[in-house]
Order: C-alpha cells, then sequence, then structure tokens
C-alpha cells in the first residue's frame, strides 16, 4: 500500500502561492488573447511596428546601454627596440657630426687672424695664408698645407698651361667646398637623428599608458525579444480566435436549441389552450343534443353518446402525446378521433353535413404530427359549414406527392375569412410554427380556395412509415 503524501504547513503555503500565481497568469493571458482578438490584424501589425521602433530606440539609452572608461599601463617591446635601434643611429650620426665640427672648429682657430696673399713670379700664382706669428707654431704642428692654392706656370708659359693650372685650382676649391657641404649634411643628419631619438621616446612613453573604454550593450537582446513577443502574438491570435469562434457557435447552438425548445412549448401551450378551449364547448354542446336526443329519439341518443365515448377515447392520449415536444402519430390513430368527431357532427347538423375520408390503407401507419387534422376540421366546420344555411361538404384525403405525405381538409363552406365567425389565423399560425420546429422548411401550408366555394388547406410533411422502425420510407 503506497503511503499518502501529506505536505507540511510550509510547502503548503508554497503550493498555495503557485496556485494564485499561475491563476493570475492565466486570467491575464485571457485578457491579453480576448484584446488580441478584438483589433484588427492592420492594427496589430501598425502596433508591432511602433513596437520594433521603440525597442531599437531603448536599446541604445541607459539603463540598457552604458560605457565603462579605464585607464590601461602596458609596454610595447616593438617601440623600444624602434627606440633602441634610432638611440644607436642617432649616436653615430652625433659622432659623426661631432668630428666633423670639431675639424670645422679647429681650421676656423687655424683660420683665425690669418688672411691671404697672392704672388704672381714667373713660377706661377700662389695663393696662401699667412698667420701671424704667435699661430705659426699651431700651423705648423697641426696645420693643413691644403689651405693653400698654387697655380703653377710651366716654364713654356703657354695659354693652354695657364688655363690647365687655373682649372686646377677649381678642382681645388670644389673640394674645399665639398667638405664644408659635408660638415653641414653631417649637422643636419645629427639633428633629425635628435628629433626621430625625441619621437621614439615619445612614442614608448605614450604606449606605455593608454584609455581603454567598454561598451556594454544589454539592449541588444530586446529586438529579438519584440521579435518573439510579436511571433508569439500572431500565433496566440490565431489560435484564440479560432477557440473563440468556436466556442461563440457553441454557445449560439445552445441558445438557438435553448430557443428553439422554448419556441416549441410556446407553440404547444398555444395549441394546449386552444384545445381547452375547443373541447369542452364541443363536449357540452354534444351533451345537451344527447340530452334532447333521449326523449325525442333515443336510438340516436345513444348513436352520440357512443361516438362520444370514442373519440374521447381517442382523444384522450392524442393531447397528452401532443404537449410532448416533437411528439408524433400515426395518421390511423388522428383518424380514430376524426370519424367519431364528425359523425356527432353529423347528427347535430343533420342533412347539412356531409363527410368524406379518402385515406389509402397503406398510409395509415404514416407519421403525422397529432391533433393537426382535427383543428383543421373544427376550423372547417365552425367557421365554413356551419354558418352556411344550407351547409356543406367536409373531406379529408391523404396521397403522397413527390415523396411527401399531403393531408387536405376540403370543404364547401362560406370560404376563408368570409363567416361572421372568422377566426384571426391563430390556429394556422400555430400549425405552421409547429410543423417549422418539427420539420423545417421540409413541411409546409398551404390554403387555397375551393370550387365552387368553400377551403382547401393542405399540410405537407415528409413521408415516413412507423412500420419502418424509424427508416425514411
Amino acid at each position: 500500500m503506497t503511503p499518502s503524501f501529506t505536505p507540511s504547513p510550509q510547502q503548503k503555503l508554497w503550493i498555495e502561492r503557485w496556485q494564485r500565481f499561475s491563476a493570475t497568469v492565466v486570467r491575464y493571458f485571457h485578457l491579453y488573447a480576448g484584446w488580441l482578438v478584438g483589433i484588427s490584424w492592420k492594427r496589430f501589425v501598425l502596433l508591432s511596428l511602433a513596437l520594433l521602433i521603440g525597442v531599437n530606440v531603448l536599446k541604445n539609452l541607459p539603463p540598457f546601454t552604458w560605457h565603462i572608461s579605464e585607464t590601461v599601463e602596458e609596454r610595447d617591446r616593438g617601440a623600444e627596440r624602434r627606440q633602441a635601434k634610432l638611440e644607436a643611429e642617432a649616436k653615430k650620426a652625433a659622432d659623426k657630426a661631432r668630428k666633423a665640427v670639431e675639424n670645422s672648429e679647429k681650421k676656423k682657430e687655424a683660420d683665425k687672424g690669418v688672411h691671404y696673399e697672392i704672388k704672381v713670379d714667373e713660377r706661377g700664382v700662389r695663393i696662401q695664408p699667412v698667420r701671424p706669428a704667435a699661430s705659426e707654431a699651431a700651423g705648423q704642428d697641426g696645420g693643413d698645407d691644403n689651405a693653400a692654392v698654387s697655380i703653377d706656370f710651366p716654364k713654356s708659359a703657354k695659354p693652354e698651361d695657364v688655363r690647365s693650372a687655373i682649372e686646377a685650382a677649381k678642382d681645388k676649391l670644389s673640394q674645399l667646398k665639398q667638405e664644408a657641404e659635408e660638415v653641414k649634411e653631417a649637422q643636419e643628419a645629427a639633428a633629425q637623428a635628435q628629433q626621430a631619438l625625441q619621437e621614439a621616446a615619445d612614442e614608448v612613453a605614450g604606449s606605455q599608458t593608454h584609455r581603454r573604454v567598454t561598451v556594454v550593450q544589454l539592449g541588444d537582446s530586446l529586438v529579438d525579444l519584440a521579435m518573439l513577443w510579436i511571433l508569439a502574438s500572431a500565433v496566440i491570435k490565431g489560435i484564440y480566435k479560432g477557440r473563440i469562434q468556436a466556442e461563440v457557435k457553441a454557445a449560439q447552438a445552445t441558445e438557438n436549441a435553448e430557443a428553439e425548445a422554448l419556441k416549441r412549448q410556446v407553440v404547444e401551450a398555444r395549441m394546449a389552450a386552444m384545445q381547452a378551449q375547443v373541447e369542452p364547448h364541443f363536449l357540452f354542446n354534444t351533451l345537451a343534443s344527447i340530452d334532447h336526443l333521449i326523449e325525442v329519439d333515443p336510438p340516436t341518443a345513444s348513436k352520440m353518446q357512443k361516438n362520444l365515448i370514442a373519440l374521447l377515447r381517442a382523444s384522450m392520449p392524442t393531447m397528452r402525446e401532443a404537449n410532448a415536444s416533437g411528439a408524433v402519430r400515426d395518421l390511423g390513430r388522428e383518424l380514430a378521433v376524426i370519424r367519431p368527431y364528425l359523425e356527432i357532427l353529423k347528427m347535430r347538423m343533420e342533412e347539412r353535413l356531409q363527410t368524406e375520408i379518402d385515406v389509402p390503407e397503406g398510409l395509415m401507419s404514416a407519421e403525422f404530427p397529432p391533433m393537426m387534422i382535427q383543428g383543421l376540421v373544427e376550423n372547417a366546420i365552425k367557421h365554413g359549414l356551419e354558418p352556411k344555411a344550407e351547409g356543406g361538404s367536409l373531406k379529408v384525403k391523404a396521397e403522397i406527392v413527390h415523396g411527401k405525405l399531403a393531408v387536405t381538409v376540403a370543404d364547401t363552406g362560406l370560404g376563408f375569412g368570409r363567416a361572421a365567425t372568422s377566426g384571426t389565423g391563430v390556429g394556422l399560425a400555430n400549425i405552421r410554427e409547429r410543423l417549422q420546429l418539427l420539420h423545417g422548411s421540409r413541411a409546409s401550408v398551404t390554403v387555397t380556395e375551393n370550387q365552387p366555394s368553400g377551403t382547401v388547406v393542405t399540410i405537407t410533411v415528409p413521408y415516413r412509415s412507423r412500420n419502418d422502425e424509424g427508416v425514411a420510407a
């Protein structure tokens, strides 16, 4: 035997909370689904677009997106290597420039106070510096003999030789000028190397620290959530609409069924009320006739009494079944009520009433709603034949027309609506309503004029035989 589970008080509390929460969720879901069904698809699309636009705007704003700034210290090894290489090159360029500057300074010191003199003799042209006495010793020690420019003339002293000597002097001067330019270039290279060295140092210093900004974006998921919400809403709108429509149809069907049942009850109540009004009047008149005939014509009184008993025996079950919803009887039992009724009327009206019942034996088992033929016969006698002085004839006929059962009550009375005792048509209206409830559009009631006078009323219903055990003929 499995032991029963008994939750603790704490577990009961959580179960109750969960039940309340689930009930709230379900209630709000139905509210939202009902709202979705209530709006049109056009409005749904517009609201979806507005939601997407709003989400795309909000995702870039706090608290969905924010920036985090931080300073990061790190060394760039490549920049350090470039700085070391530039330092070595700058050092070489500086040494070279320093040597060139030192040589230039030495020459300047050596040439300080020196002037040049030009001598022309038979040997040629001499351009040489003349140093003061204080600097002669220094000139002798470190002086450069190249500072003097000599243009030698050959002994022949031809002009061509003189020009050659002048060109040689020019070459010497160009060489001196080139040396001065090399010194200048060395100085410029040293300055550029120093500048490159400073830039490398700045690059290394800048690479050591830098500012890093981190962007945190939680709003990117908002767009996905919005799309998921829109798709889920579209599915709910489509499915829930079908469910609501089914519920509405079921409610309408139930309401229609209840309305039909109520309508049927109203019609049957009307028929019962009419029967309650007709039967006592007919019964009292018949009993009065029997009482009169007992004194003047006992055999006829006895015959009328037997017909009254037969009528009551046949009509009482018919009245009870007529009040049952959807009740039907066979045509033979309906005629069992009509025959004694007509016999009694014939005794009362004597020669003023002739009757005929033309119903084949094979149609006696056909289904037919109760009390309808009796109502038509009563109307024909009361409003058509009794008011007519000479009376007339009444015929009840049944036949199959286009696969349906047609029962006709024809009289030769005054005609429909022409008698002073003409009714209001409520009886025919009730018959139509009963047929509509029982058979719908498959049944009908037609009223036409009879020739040469009177009225013909025909009731048409689907032909079904009670001998076929409910199977349509």
